[in-house]
């Protein structure tokens, strides 16, 4: 669902990427000598004129009938953007290590490793009933559902028909993609790989397993078709963040990252906070969820113009896309609400910078590590 690249480049060609709040300007006379600037304070007269201009870029809003269209047709949008550009329009995100170092190989590792014995899980994750789980559905094509458990006609002795239910309950949880892994990441809105493969070429690690999805199956193909996709190690799927009928191909309590770059932005405001619940459920105790996207006032809702808003803040692109502009407060409450702790919620006002043109451009983004609660301990 993300548009990879619209983000901007965070470093220049050969460029080391330093981490969020690591490079100040102090002398405007250097604006130029670098290709970003970090934490660049805005002035009075400059927040005013972003909110003005926001208040004029919303004032007309898109009609009823269009944005039915963009919601009914949004994978439609997102096929005919991967479409035309493909695998030449995007940058591979190795910054994604500097600023989410729980990436990195050294950070594969169990989270309640350091818990008591008794406040340990299993590693077979517990498996709810259907009407909290409502079963694995992978691309549609392989469903386990409660009808499918061994249910018998003939009656069974108690003690075997339980043991048989068993059984089968363990046989389904060692059947998902990665079931043999001890640490398990996923991202969602996926696109062409531009985060996924940087982790697969990055960490060797036989233990790790990386699940990635996207709403466009055109970018999914374009996943599994490239020349470092490796199903031993990694398994890409469709699926629609905001279909709360279709299950993600994991159990719950089962993964120990979930990544989220620019992705959460592209989804209606009104779903945002069911996709965020159901994420959660699949985090490990002790796992966390990283999130990268568009803070208020960035640049680019500030270059919409009239017509193209759908909502306070909800914008459609001239391709169909649809894009929303976070603070800080509303990402707190979507992650909060869905049972997860704060570690990190940070906003970057970044001055990018065009040497050759000598063009300054001023983007928001937000970044955020929320972590899934551990087990209380007993007593």
């Amino acid at each position: 669902m993300a548009g990879p690249c619209r983000e901007g480049s965070p470093a220049g060609v050969g460029e080391k990427r330093q981490q969020f709040g690591s490079r100040f300007l102090s002398d405007p006379a250097r604006v130029f000598q670098h290709n970003a600037w970090d934490n660049v304070e805005w002035s009075e007269e400059q927040a005013a004129a972003a909110e003005r201009k926001v208040r004029e870029n919303s004032a007309e809003r898109v009609c009823e009938e269009k944005q039915v269209d963009y919601e009914i047709n949004a994978h439609k949008y997102w096929n005919d953007f991967y479409k035309i550009h493909e695998n030449g329009f995007f940058k591979d995100r190795h910054w994604l290590f500097t600023e989410f170092p729980e990436l990195a190989p050294a950070q594969n590792q169990d989270p309640l490793k350091d818990l008591p014995l008794e406040n340990k899980r299993s590693e077979v994750p517990e498996y709810r009933s259907s009407e909290d789980r409502p079963g694995l559905i992978i691309e549609e094509q392989h469903k386990f559902s409660s009808n499918s458990l061994g249910h018998e006609t003939q009656t069974l002795p108690v003690e075997e028909s339980v043991t048989q239910k068993l059984s089968h309950l363990e046989m389904c949880a060692d059947e998902f993609p990665g079931s043999s892994a001890t640490y398990r990441i996923l991202e969602v809105g996926c696109g062409v790989g531009n985060t996924v493969f940087p982790i697969l070429q990055t960490n060797n690690d036989p233990r790790l397993f990386v699940y990635c999805c996207d709403f466009s199956s055109t970018a999914v193909e374009l996943v599994q078709t490239n020349s470092a996709y490796d199903p031993s190690r990694c398994f890409a799927f469709v699926h629609d963040l905001c279909d709360e009928d279709k299950s993600y191909p994991v159990p719950t309590d089962s993964l120990d990252i979930i990544i989220l770059i620019f992705v959460l932005s592209a989804v209606v405001p009104d779903k945002m906070q069911k996709a965020i619940n159901r994420l959660s459920r699949l985090l490990k105790p002790g796992g966390m969820m990283l999130l990268r996207d568009y803070g208020r006032y960035d640049m680019a809702q500030l270059r919409f113009k009239k017509g193209q808003c759908l909502s306070e803040n909800f914008y459609v692109r001239g391709d169909g896309t649809r894009v929303y502009f976070f603070t800080q407060d509303e990402l707190d409450t979507l992650f909060t609400a869905a049972g997860l702790e704060k570690v990190q919620n940070l906003v970057d006002r970044r001055l990018q910078v065009n040497r050759g043109k000598q063009l300054t451009m001023y983007r928001v983004w937000i970044q955020c590590k929320y972590r899934k609660p551990l087990p209380c301990r007993a007593g």
